[in-house]
């Protein structure tokens, strides 16, 4: 296997990163759908882009289509285990543009639209990307068989 695929598909051989990819897929992926679909109370991706634009982040439509894709896309990735590094660096780096530009001046608590929430899912998304998808994912389906054809 060459170095970017092993890069891309090796793993921690464990049950733990299923524990955490599924919860945190589901999370982001109805988020990204709040934003791109106007799904579960959202507001679709022209509400979310006239929202974005409002806090300074331009042209809000392409802002709400990137990060609406990065959650919903990123989060169905995770949750069945399929290219789960990239998915969870991109989902992180979303997170940290949402912590400084919406919730940081807010402080930490949630009740406040703090950062507390977002800062959760970079962690959970950050150890994705360090750890990779685990045992049970297509990650580790076809790191398998790119070792097999070997």
């Amino acid at each position: 296997m060459n170095r970017l695929t092993s890069l891309i598909f090796n793993s921690n051989p464990t049950l733990g990163a299923l524990v955490l990819r599924v919860p945190v897929g589901i999370i982001l992926t109805a988020h990204g759908a709040q934003k791109l679909f106007g799904w579960f109370g959202g507001y679709g991706l022209e509400g979310t882009g006239q929202w974005l634009e409002s806090i300074g982040l331009a042209p809000g439509i392409l802002m709400a289509l990137l990060a609406g894709s990065a959650e919903f896309f990123g989060g169905i990735l995770l949750i069945v285990g399929l290219l789960t590094r990239p998915a969870a660096l991109v989902s992180a780096i979303t997170m940290l543009v949402a912590i400084f530009s919406v919730h940081i001046e807010n402080g930490l608590f949630m009740s406040n639209n703090g950062y507390e929430f977002a800062l959760s899912l970079f962690a959970a998304t950050l150890a994705l990307t360090f750890q990779g998808a685990g045992s049970i994912s297509v990650d580790n389906v076809i790191k398998n068989k790119l070792e097999g054809s070997r």
